[in-house]
């Protein structure tokens, strides 16, 4: 695993960090917390690398009757607009002033790529990223195989070089293997995968 210094047009993006996904929710990730405590470190590093933290948080925002949700969709329902289970963890040191991206706000969309959502303003997140000035993105959350590798495939397509946070992501594992086969992906797209 390789590890770069943070630059101040760099962007750290927080991918789905939400109860639901935590032990104890409704489609929990296995270690999920697990990405809490390292996720806190990258906050406080880009804080002290940058005069402003420029953090975004995305987060699944579903409507009730989502398409995502069985028996129509793969998963049982989570993170159902404003409910418990849809608020970003509580032990998580999101800084006030981070940028939430929602996604799969619709009932006809699944949301998995964080690049599928929206700011509050409703500008999307490559188009609010471009207006930021970010040039390179640093990914971490939930989950592996799932949100994580969407968000960070789509950055590449957009043209962003990505930094995946190895200490900081962990998977569903739907089938065995399913978070390294994700990895070799993402590895393959042009990720470099870094931890501390």
């Amino acid at each position: 695993m390789e590890r770069r210094a943070i630059q101040a047009s760099d962007g750290l993006l927080i991918v789905d960090v939400q109860r639901d996904f935590l032990p104890g929710g409704a489609l929990a990730v296995p270690g999920g917390d697990g990405v809490v405590a390292p996720l806190n470190a990258w906050i406080a590093r880009f804080r002290a690398a940058q005069a402003q933290p420029r953090v975004y948080a995305s987060r699944d925002w579903h409507p009730p009757n989502s398409r995502h949700f069985r028996p129509a969709g793969p998963w049982p329902p989570h993170c159902v607009q404003g409910t418990p289970g849809a608020a970003f963890a509580a032990n998580l040191a999101q800084p006030p002033a981070a940028i939430v991206i929602s996604k799969g706000t619709r009932a006809d969309e699944d949301g998995y790529s964080a690049f599928d959502g929206r700011d509050a303003a409703g500008t999307p997140l490559a188009e609010r990223l471009r207006q930021d000035g970010i040039a390179r993105l640093w990914i971490g959350g939930l989950a592996t195989d799932y949100c994580v590798r969407a968000s960070a495939l789509a950055a590449r397509q957009h043209g962003w070089p990505v930094m995946l946070l190895g200490d900081a992501i962990r998977a569903v594992e739907a089938q065995a293997g399913d978070g390294e086969r994700a990895l070799a992906e993402l590895r393959r797209a042009g990720v470099q995968v870094v931890t501390e």
